[in-house]
Order: C-alpha cells, then structure tokens, then sequence
C-alpha cells in the first residue's frame, strides 16, 4: 500500500462539547429550511457527496489502511462500492419517495381523502461504528439527508485516520450549518446524547445500544439501532459443499471478521461435517493464502482493530482450546500486528464465550446436528441474531426454517450481499436491533409519515352520529357496527 496521505494521517481533532448547545441551535434553525427542500435540491446535496468519493477514492483506501491494514480491494467493495450504490439508488427514487403517498377511503368517510405525507424529523444525530467506519457513516447521512435533515455525524475514535478523513470530507462537501462532523471518545458520544435530537442513528453493540436508548428517551426521541449478535450459519446435508465453504469463508472472514453480519457460528449436519470442513480449508487457501505463504503474508487480510479488540478475540480463542474445541484450521496470533489467523474450531463445549458473546473476530466455532428441528433449537434458544445464512438444496427445509426462525435477515445459500441490496430493508429485531436501514426504509426512518385527511367544507358522514344521541342516532349506529 502506498504512502499514507499527511492530510489524513493526523489524529482525529476532539469536539469541545462545550460547543454544542450553539452547535445544536444553528442547525436546529437551518432544519426549518431544509425541511421545505424540493427533491432537486436534496438530490444536489447528495450527488455532490458522491462526487467526492469518487474523487477521493485512494485517500479512503489509504485511511483505512492505517487503521488497520484493510486491503484496498476490500475498501472499495464494502465501504465505496456500497456507499454510491445507496446514494445513487436514492438519488433515482427521492423524487417519489418524497411525494404524498395516497391511501383508501372507508365508507364511513366517504366524500373524504387521506394520505401519508413524509416530512423532515429535525435534527439527527448519526453514531457511527469502526469495523465499516465509511460506509456506515455514509448510508445513514444518505438517508438523513434524503429526508430533509441536519445532521450531527460521530464517527469512532478507533479508527482516526478514517474518522479525520470523514470529518474533511463533511466540511468540504455541505454548508456547516447543515452537517457537522463531532470528533472524539466516550465524553463526546455522552455530551450529544443529551441533547433534545429528534432521532438517533446508532450503530454498534447490543451494550452501547442500550445506552443510547436510555439517553433517547429523556427526549422521547426516536432510534434506529442497528446492532449485532451471533449470526448463525446453518449448513444440510443437500447443500452445494464447495459452493457453501466458499461462501462461508469470504463472509466470516472479510475485515478479518469484524463484521457485524458475519456469520457467528457454524451449524452442519453430522453427514457432511468432515466434507465440509475439508472445504473450508480448500477455500482459505484459495482467497487468502494462493501462494502458500501463510495468510500472514497474503495482502487480502485485514488487522484486528486494537489491541483490545486483539485480546478479547484471542482469549477467546484460547479459552475454547483449553476446554477441549480441536483445532481444526488455523489458530496463529500475532500480538506486534494485531493478527488473528482464519481459525475454525469444532466441538466447542457449551459453556465456552464463544457461543456466548459475539466474536467480531475470524474464528468460526462449529457444531454438528442430526435433525433441522434440533439445529433451528439451537438458533432459537440464542438472542434473536442480525442475520441468519441457510445453505440447502431442499425447498422443504428452507421453507422450515424460514418459518421457524426469526432473524433481522436471511440470506440462502449465501452470506452477508443482502445487506448490498438497495430494496431490501436493513435491520435486527430484539437484542440485534430496531428499525430500519437502508433505500426507502432509511429515507421513512428519518422521515415523519405525517397523517393528513381533507375532508369537505360543510360534509361528514360522522354528522349522522353527532349528539344528542336520540334514537335515530342509536339505529344508525347500530346499522354501522353491522356494516363493519
């Protein structure tokens, strides 16, 4: 990889929180504006946002490189490619997305129109996670922005390069009454949180995202929380093998498994157990290590993010070993450049952390089963998971398990591209989440779907009910519970 630009490579700059009530107010003001915006103008703001990044593409290769060695390639898929197909979906559609939306008339309130009418919420705060510090900073602004709102952007401190490079990126690209970028840790996120928001964006841990909900609600604000959990991936004895294994390892391992959708745990029936697993080591050695070197050596992995982060997966790696996980691939770590080599490890007891907490790491614990019913048990008996992978031939079982198990999403005979799709709506239920992301779902998260009825000056069919409630009143509303 190149140089890192000295533009970027600075430490990320801390907000004064000291600074945010006048902050707040500004854009609190300018939100009036923007709430009256036609599509045209939204859509200018965003196609200028999508110009940059197709301008400045090698400055985000470059700072997410610095954070923690993740491959260009890699960049461009998950964090460019991803965010200009959200704005460009949007950009297409905010035209309609932003019209009225008309809806029935019952016959009680004939003579009567109804539609839904979005409009703008306000002033949004946008919290933005490290494993994708570009892109899910980007999708939420794209919505926020499409909606008519000014937004408070913060990204994480984990990764400052990519946390200073979006900041520039902000106060290049809009009016700084408009958007604003805050810096910094756990201090700042506090101080913003107290403020009166109109909704929150946030995503990252099922922990954080309990206290931003708390916070939320000192205001009564609205949340989107896009969190995580243990992602399963269930594997029957129908399933395309190799096809499956390939898919696996590209999903679990992509930013070194930091990766809120990645699968989390490995469910394989005890017939293809030993194939399968014979696959997974084929396909590692295929995308990350094709010439024999070691992984450690391929330029197609990323760096866990920290050395908090190294240890917390590595102790978890190592306590699955002790209580008697074999080893089955993998197991390498390095603590002088946070390395944690592709591991899958079977036979993992019960009682090890790592069918417990969410891993966010490239290690793949895995246990076999007899029967689908025993294996959607397992799922079921677990935090309701961001997203479940189903590799199956068999229309029956598919059909089986997507009515028995619920997930934010399902992906089948694949992992994690449902989240690229732009029609699809994004999110978790439960301990993975709330609300929605994403395409028109983002744009009505961060919109009021106002309720609006015209009725005709001097007619109501609701007359005919008014008091006094004398007994022609009474038969006509005996006549209308009948009717409906």
């Amino acid at each position: 990889m190149e140089t890192l630009d000295t533009s970027i490579a600075a430490a990320s700059a801390t907000f004064d929180p000291a600074a945010l009530p006048e902050l707040f107010g500004r854009l609190k003001t300018r939100s009036e504006v923007l709430r009256r915006e036609k599509a045209s103008e939204r859509i200018a703001r965003l196609r200028q946002l999508s110009q940059w990044i197709e301008n400045n593409r090698t400055r985000i290769q470059q700072a997410m490189y610095a954070d923690f060695r993740k491959p260009p390639e890699e960049v461009d898929m998950s964090e460019i490619y991803v965010s200009q197909v959200e704005l460009k979906h949007t950009m297409q559609h905010l035209g309609k997305w932003m019209k009225p939306r008309r809806v029935g008339t019952p016959l009680a309130m004939m003579g009567a129109k109804g539609w839904v009418q979005p409009e703008s919420k306000g002033v949004v705060l946008i919290i933005a996670p490290w494993n994708y510090p570009f892109y899910l900073a980007v999708d939420p602004l794209t919505s926020a922005l499409a909606a008519g709102n000014c937004c408070i952007l913060k990204p994480s401190e984990m990764t400052p390069a990519t946390s200073a490079l979006i900041r520039q990126m902000v106060e290049e690209v809009f009016d700084p009454s408009e958007v604003v970028v805050c810096e910094g840790d756990k201090d700042v996120s506090t101080a913003l949180l107290k403020l009166p928001f109109d909704h929150i964006f946030f995503t990252g841990s099922p922990q954080v995202g309990k206290i931003v909900m708390r916070a939320a609600a000192e205001h009564l604000t609205s949340v989107t929380l896009e969190l995580g959990g243990k992602s399963p991936v269930l594997v029957d004895e129908t399933a395309h093998l190799r096809d499956a294994a390939e898919k696996i390892v590209w999903g679990k391992f992509l930013n070194a498994g930091q990766t809120c959708v990645a699968p989390d745990y490995l469910l394989v029936h005890e017939k293809v157990r030993d194939k399968l697993i014979d696959e997974i080591r084929a396909a590692t050695r295929r995308l990350h290590d094709p010439t024999g070197e070691g992984v450690q050596q391929s330029n197609t992995f990323a760096r866990i993010v920290n050395k908090h982060h190294f240890q917390r997966v590595s102790k978890l790696l190592e306590e699955g070993q002790r209580l008697g996980g074999i080893l089955e691939m993998g197991g390498i770590v390095d603590s002088s450049e946070n390395f944690i080599e592709p591991t899958l490890l079977a036979e993992v007891p019960p009682e090890a952390g790592l069918w417990k907490e969410e891993i966010f790491g490239p290690v793949l614990p895995l246990r076999t089963y007899r029967t689908l019913m025993e294996a959607v048990d397992f799922i079921n008996d677990r935090p309701r998971p961001l997203a479940l992978y189903l590799f199956s031939r068999s229309a029956e079982n598919r059909r089986y398990v997507l009515l028995r198990a619920p997930a934010g999403g399902v992906s089948i005979n694949d992992t994690i591209i449902h989240l690229m799709h732009p029609e699809l709506p994004f999110g978790g239920l439960g301990n993975s989440g709330m609300g929605r992301a994403h395409g028109r779902y983002g744009f009505d998260s961060f919109s009021n779907l106002k309720a609006v009825l015209r009725q005709r000056i001097g007619q109501t069919s609701i007359k005919l009910l008014y008091p006094p409630y004398t007994p022609k009143v009474k038969q006509m509303m005996e006549m209308v519970m009948k009717w409906f």
